[in-house]
């Protein structure tokens, strides 16, 4: 068996699924919930003390994950419907790159990491939205696993089938002696 062709598609797979994680940072940093931060001049307190922002924001990156895996696993799918190890593992390691390019690209968009800077900037008594910042980093493998299950299930119902050995009841019987 030549793993060469195998190669080149599973690192062909990877580098167009880790570019996908630019679409997906850019996402989440429209969707994503903000964080409403206030100052009173010494310190900063978030706005609503109840508020679910943060989990909101790591949430959405969630579901976005998700939909990400299971969008590249009908992609890679798609065009390649005989599917490999190759196409596998490219899902897997283009889905981990790009939940990371994703989250550092939100991150970097988003609004700034210096909140004492930010909040002297907006001055007292002024909402001001805080960081992005993903908290759960178990949600960065949420892409990974989502496109190789979604790539299996596609295989297993549409993929091509292996030929299948003749059983015993499938054997012709022999004609009865006369």
């Amino acid at each position: 068996m030549e793993f060469g062709p195998e190669l080149k598609r599973g690192a062909l797979t990877a580098l167009v699924v880790a570019v996908c994680g630019v679409v997906l940072g850019l996402l989440w940093l429209w969707l994503a919930p903000r964080i409403p931060l206030v100052s009173d001049g010494k310190a900063v307190y978030l706005k609503d003390s109840e508020g679910e922002q943060a989990v909101g924001a790591d949430g959405t990156f969630v579901l976005l994950g998700l939909g990400m895996g299971a969008l590249t696993a009908l992609v890679a799918f798609w065009r390649c419907r005989r599917g490999g190890i190759g196409i596998v593992l490219g899902l897997a390691v283009g889905g981990v790159l790009g939940s990371l390019l994703a989250w550092r690209i939100g991150v970097w968009l988003g609004p700034t990491q210096d909140i004492v800077a930010h909040a002297k900037q907006v001055g007292a008594k002024k909402v001001f939205d805080g960081p992005l910042d993903l908290q759960a980093k178990a949600a960065l493998l949420v892409w990974p696993i989502a496109a190789t299950l979604a790539h299996l299930g596609l295989t297993t119902a549409f993929g091509p089938r292996d030929p299948q050995p003749p059983q015993g009841w499938d054997v012709p019987l022999p004609p009865p002696p006369q």
